[in-house]
């Protein structure tokens, strides 16, 4: 077997993150997530705390990379256990969209069911896994702080940048909360910088909603509390407006991403914002055709 040293190249690494601002309205700017490899936002978590578990011996020659997910966590460590020449086992709701899993599979992972919409079912799972196998390692992307720094010190400058770039001014960051790792990481960015941009909170309206990829209940990482404006969107409406973006645009995106296109929306139309809203369409939209299908 070749040691994890000779495989996940550079050329993986450079096409995670600099992904395109992109202006969606003269006050709304937004994040082309899709442009990481396995498409998705969470390249840049599960690459940034790999590197590091890499980097103290923590993953090593035929470790099982081991995650609870909705989906995109899942599909980004089953790309990079398979970089690594490593196996990857994922435990997620069975409910959650078949593009998911397929891509998962393709990757090579090993999929274990949780009951429909039991993430912390899923959870207790991973847990039960890692202490009964030696070579297993989670990220345990609900708890680990790195997830946070990840965003602090990668995606949130870069989103400064990039907005400095269109010569307006930062008003507001506006992003529904999974695991709370990148709003977070980013309200941490604005805090040490002193600016002065305010930090919106997309959440589900339904208690049982299917807004993929976010939680009702913010995640760990991220506390609503220091959010200065949370906005609720409801399923079908995310849903209208992710599927209203490809008909526009031409660009297909999540479900989350068409909740925080119109959270961001409300917060111009009620803020009025002297400058520009960012906001981040978190991943593709062809790991959910089954359910956007279900909606015509």
């Amino acid at each position: 077997m070749k040691s994890i040293r000779n495989y996940n190249s550079p050329n993986l690494k450079s096409l995670i993150g600099n992904t395109p601002l992109i202006k969606i309205s003269p006050h709304i700017y937004a994040k082309l997530e899709t442009y990481n490899p396995s498409g998705s936002l969470k390249d840049r978590m599960v690459n940034y705390v790999v590197e590091r578990a890499r980097i103290f011996g923590k993953i090593t020659d035929g470790s099982i990379l081991v995650e609870a997910t909705s989906g995109s966590t899942g599909i980004s460590l089953a790309m990079m256990a398979a970089s690594l020449g490593l196996q990857c086992v994922i435990f997620m709701p069975k409910n959650m969209s078949q593009e998911r899993r397929q891509m998962m599979k393709a990757y090579g992972a090993k999929i274990i069911d949780a009951p429909p919409n039991d993430f912390k079912g899923a959870v207790i799972m991973r847990d039960q896994y890692l202490l009964a196998n030696d070579r297993a390692w989670s990220p345990k992307q609900f708890t680990n702080k790195y997830n946070i720094l990840c965003h602090q010190n990668s995606t949130a400058p870069e989103i400064h940048k990039q907005v400095i770039d269109t010569k307006h001014k930062w008003s507001a960051f506006v992003q529904g909360s999974g695991t709370g790792g990148t709003i977070e990481g980013v309200r941490k960015y604005i805090e040490v910088n002193n600016l002065r941009t305010k930090i919106c909170l997309t959440r589900p309206a339904e208690e049982n909603h299917g807004i993929q990829g976010i939680s009702i209940d913010s995640g760990v990482l991220f506390n609503p509390d220091n959010a200065d404006r949370i906005i609720e969107i409801d399923t079908s409406s995310a849903i209208e407006r992710s599927k209203l973006l490809a008909q526009q645009t031409g660009i297909l995106v999540g479900i989350s991403s068409g909740a925080n296109l119109l959270a961001s929306e409300k917060y111009v139309e009620t803020m009025n914002p002297d400058g520009v809203v960012v906001t981040m369409l978190c991943d593709r939209g062809e790991r959910y055709m089954s359910v956007y299908g279900q909606q015509n």
